[in-house]
């Protein structure tokens, strides 16, 4: 596993450093290729944060753990993210075996109208990321493991940029695009 960690406001120690690697170390049985992991330490208030995401195979495992104590926030989030890896693998063969989400419960209908608002917005924040080939199932899995309302993704069936999201109701819908 390639590990970069940063301190923000934080002095990463050496003996921090190695039980981080040694820890994370450990979930490097789950993944085929080697894995990149990105780990945050900070504090806020009186307690350590860390924030770790790891980047395997086009998917991510990502997690956040606040305690007073850094090395249990640490095992803390090895547990975390070893339970989503569990977790997302036991739900794609669920879903691959029963085939249990059909193409018309992720299909909604209806059309998008623009407002006419002469309001200006400001982007705050810039996000780029590469897209991986993946079916709408594989996606939403994705998306719920980051804790995400949507999820951008390249179809492998159109080989078109599409957008699945959880609607209000619970439901999960699909944008596509249409020329």
């Amino acid at each position: 596993m390639k590990f970069n960690i940063i301190g923000r406001k934080y002095t990463v120690k050496d003996n921090v450093r190695e039980y981080i690697e040694k820890k994370l170390s450990k979930l490097d049985k789950f993944f085929k290729d080697e894995p990149t992991a990105r780990v945050v330490l900070g504090t806020i208030k009186d307690n350590d944060y860390i924030e770790a995401q790891i980047n395997a195979g086009g998917m991510i495992f990502r997690a956040e753990v606040t305690d007073k104590e850094i090395l249990a926030a640490i095992d803390k989030i090895v547990d975390v993210i070893e339970r989503q890896i569990r977790k997302n693998k036991t739900r794609l063969a669920k879903r691959i075996r029963e085939g249990s989400l059909s193409d018309s419960e992720l299909i909604s209908g209806g059309k998008y109208v623009e407002e006419d608002n002469n309001t200006e917005f400001e982007i705050v924040k810039r996000k780029r990321f590469s897209l991986k080939p993946m079916d709408a199932e594989e996606a939403i899995l994705q998306m719920n493991l980051l804790g995400h309302s949507f999820f951008v993704f390249k179809n492998v069936e159109t080989n078109e940029m599409n957008v699945v999201y959880k609607r209000k109701d619970g439901k999960y819908a699909l944008i596509e695009s249409v020329e």
